[in-house]
């Protein structure tokens, strides 16, 4: 037999034997070894697990080895030859979730070689991932992975809104609204800027239960469909004439509901108001239409039956320590889409998205991260790396305009007169009477401008 064979062979023994579970990615990070303690501890997320990319990366996947893969991906740094500790999740029954601390070891010719990496796992079970309380946990990478992991799995029972990810009071109370929402057929009302999540919240309570048992979603552009498309596909769903049984358990989703003609608004009045339906109505606005109503800018009915539930989503601007968390998320998105694995960003490049104005909330963001994700060439991404327009927003904003000299036109006008009475007496050597004639004024009134501009004291 091959001695590399048997040198394999004898390999596999000991590792087996060893209680520690372990387990051995490439350096693409797929999975290409898992030891009997691992398995065992796996579970049934074992199977297939073998020859699994494992991707750095958050995202949902449902049961299976890609999402088992996922989940015991080690932070991209240890590609570079760092041997780095974090915290691997094992699904369970019922949604609930435990956690081994991981150390993750390079192995290479060289520290910016390496060709494989070995993790080992502490043999007993967490609640929740260790906390490292070496350093701030706020400018961990691995740390804002781990609770945008944490926070995948805790709602993905519920429901999944990912954009609700984050910890200012704003978005707290709105991802309380939202569970209301999600719990209940009434209708709802987001109201929030663009680009704040209003149609990535709405699919969330939407599809609360799972797709299968969600029923159809049916979203209208209130903003671009002219009113009789609107009138005509809100009747046919509310009468049930369309969809089948279907309609009994969608959603219609009218987006920018405040930007209906007063004349739609009626007829959407009539349907919706008058007619009972088991339809469920998800509505976004950019500002709340009983507050629109009690200025007399939209119909009262029409704004009382479409905001029984009503959530706020703040721009991003007012949620600004939440945007670590954010990018993170973002840059884990960009991960699992592509070959490339980012870890995170540098404290300085979190310092320059946290100054941006941010006008495109956090569509804008994902927008830059996904930018930025494709143009780096490091495991994390730098200011550098930020798109464009996010340096020429932060040289204008380090260069603020000058403040414009606001013009006081008697002031200005006389100082101009004094110009011109100081010329015309010197051209007079000091004659007022000629003086005056060369202004085209009497003496008398010369005089007096004189004596109003200070000009007899000089």
């Amino acid at each position: 037999m091959d001695r590399s064979r048997i040198q394999t062979t004898e390999l596999d023994r000991l590792l087996n034997s060893v209680p520690q579970p372990i387990y051995v990615l490439d350096d693409e990070l797929t999975v290409i070894f898992v030891n009997r303690a691992c398995v065992d501890w796996l579970g049934p997320a074992a199977e297939g697990i073998l020859g699994s990319r494992a991707k750095y990366h958050s995202e949902p996947e449902g049961p299976g080895p890609r999402s088992a893969a996922a989940g015991l991906c080690p932070p991209p740094e240890v590609l570079d030859g760092s041997e780095v500790s974090a915290t691997v999740p094992r699904p369970g029954d019922r949604g609930r979730v435990s956690y081994r601390q991981a150390r993750f070891l390079p192995v290479g010719a060289r520290p910016d070689d390496t060709f494989a990496v070995i993790a080992v796992l502490e043999t007993e079970d967490l609640s929740e991932p260790a906390t490292d309380t070496k350093q701030p946990r706020e400018s961990s990478a691995t740390e804002l992975h781990e609770r945008i992991e944490r926070f995948r799995r805790e709602a993905a029972g519920r429901y999944r809104a990912d954009r609700l990810l984050g910890k200012c009071p704003a978005i707290r109370r709105a991802r309380r609204q939202v569970e209301l929402a999600a719990a209940s057929r009434a209708s709802v009302l987001l109201v929030g800027p663009s680009g704040s999540g209003r149609r990535h919240t709405a699919g969330a309570i939407h599809y609360r239960g799972g797709p299968d048992s969600a029923g159809t979603l049916v979203p209208l552009a209130c903003s671009v469909l002219d009113g009789d498309l609107i009138r005509s596909t809100v009747t046919a769903l509310v009468s049930g004439s369309v969809l089948a049984d279907e309609s009994a358990h969608g959603t219609l989703l009218l987006n920018d509901v405040d930007e209906l003609s007063d004349e739609v608004q009626a007829e959407l009045a009539a349907e919706l108001v008058d007619r009972p339906s088991t339809m469920r109505l998800i509505a976004t606005a950019k500002q709340p239409l009983v507050a629109l109503a009690r200025k007399g800018r939209y119909r009262e009915d029409l704004a009382a039956a479409l905001s029984t539930i009503t959530v706020e989503l703040p721009p991003l601007i007012r949620r600004r320590e939440d945007i670590p968390l954010l990018s993170q998320l973002f840059l884990e998105e960009a991960n699992a889409r592509g070959t490339r694995q980012i870890s995170g960003f540098t404290p300085e490049a979190l310092d320059v998205l946290h100054g941006h104005g941010w006008p495109g909330n956090i569509a804008e963001l994902s927008q830059v991260v996904a930018q930025a994700h494709g143009q780096t060439a490091g495991l994390r991404i730098g200011v550098d790396d930020l798109p464009e327009q996010i340096h020429i927003a932060a040289d204008a904003a380090a260069r603020p305009p000058r403040e414009e000299e606001t013009i006081v036109l008697d002031e200005f006008l006389g100082r101009v007169e004094r110009e011109l009475i100081r010329r015309a007496l010197a051209r007079s050597k000091g004659n007022k009477a000629k003086a005056a004639r060369l202004l085209g004024m009497t003496r008398p009134r010369l005089y007096r401008r004189m004596q109003q501009l200070g000009l007899l004291e000089e």
